[in-house]
């Protein structure tokens, strides 16, 4: 009699191991058997791989996921409001899209004169400048070499290259909004199909809270950037205007855009407005002062109210962010290079959340 309870009871000691790690564990390790260790390496070189050669269809995907997450607390007020979920998610769409719209309408003008100044303006700097004369010259002949190889026959020209870009970049922006009007109005369908493949109960309210304290996470994170961002452009554009050199708003939008990328995004930015100044104003210690305040403005936003608003949990490792925007700027180019930090913000949440990634979560953490 005891050696066959002794077999029976041998299957239900070996999972209770297996299922508690899983979500009770304070600090679940990280798997040790190295067959799945090589297996979830290969999982991710292969997942890579598919973002890498269909990232046309794959990054206006991760945009519009990124974009709900940004969005869920406005379509959370509209239920609120007993708005019907369609309507809603085409109010949010259409007042993001007119934004846009709006923004670049009105920093067309500007950005056209300015784009007008540069040619002048490298001969500008250079007479300013006299110690960057050699390097100056070597990007003018550049520039020239370039124009006179778009007006030859040698390739395609540059009108049927930025029309390829625009058609590109029209195609991947309606696949977006598609996407993220269907994310919208499907509100918690993924989670309840979840909670319906979990087998018991316990699991099921476990999957509950972390989805949402992920969620909440994630929209608390990409709304306070966002706000920040938003300041960040505020302050640049009166800065700008205070120092005499014009175009608030397309000062301002060009440092709110900036801010998405940190470190790389800053750094292109007081280039941006150092040339701006040289190029505008003629003391050179003033002209120095717009990149001077920008840079300042930077500093105040991303070492003391940022991560004060941010608390201990979003930082991020500084060296790993260095490496993520590499990485998706090589992947994807610019619109990589923006979602590389809330990606990984996302994956540090997400590791948080799931009590058996909490060593990757510390592992990411600044």
């Amino acid at each position: 009699m005891s050696d066959p309870i002794v077999k029976f009871e041998v299957p239900t000691t070996e999972t209770r191991p297996i299922e508690a790690p899983d979500l009770t564990a304070p600090d679940g390790p990280l798997p040790s058997d190295p067959k799945i260790v090589i297996q979830t390496m290969l999982l991710v070189i292969a997942v890579l791989a598919v973002c890498y050669f269909a990232s046309a269809i794959i990054l206006p995907i991760v945009l519009a996921f990124v974009l709900k997450m940004l969005l869920q607390p406005g379509m959370r007020a509209f239920d609120r409001l007993r708005v019907p979920r369609s309507i809603g998610a085409l109010l949010l769409i259409f007042g993001v899209f007119a934004i846009i719209v709006a923004l670049g309408a009105a920093m067309s003008g500007p950005a056209t004169n300015w784009a007008a100044k540069v040619p002048e303006g490298i001969d500008r700097i250079e007479d300013r400048l006299k110690f960057l004369a050699r390097p100056l010259h070597t990007l003018q002949t550049f520039l020239s070499q370039f124009d006179n190889g778009s007006s030859a026959n040698e390739g395609p020209s540059l009108a049927s290259t930025l029309m390829k870009g625009t058609q590109h970049f029209a195609s991947g922006f309606f696949e977006t909004l598609l996407v993220l009007y269907f994310l919208l109005i499907s509100g918690d369908t993924f989670l309840r199909r979840m909670v319906e493949i979990v087998p018991n109960f316990r699991d099921k309210r476990r999957v509950v809270e972390m989805s949402q304290q992920i969620e909440d996470n994630v929209s608390a994170y990409l709304i306070t950037i966002t706000a920040m961002n938003a300041l960040v452009g505020i302050a640049t554009g009166l800065a700008m205007w205070l120092c005499g050199l014009g175009d608030p708003l397309l000062w301002g939008a060009i440092a709110f855009a900036l801010n998405y990328v940190p470190i790389m995004g800053p750094a292109a930015g007081v280039g941006l407005f150092l040339m701006a100044g040289l190029i505008t104003i003629d003391p050179l210690l003033q002209a120095l002062m717009p990149a001077g305040l920008y840079l300042l403005i930077h500093l105040v936003e991303g070492e003391s109210v940022t991560p004060i608003l941010l608390a201990r949990r979003f930082t991020l490792n500084p060296v790993l962010v260095i490496v993520s925007l590499i990485f998706w700027f090589w992947m994807w180019g610019v619109p990589g290079a923006i979602l590389a930090v809330p990606m990984l913000a996302i994956a540090k949440i997400v590791c948080d959340g799931v009590k058996p990634l909490n060593p990757l979560g510390r592992f990411l953490e600044g």
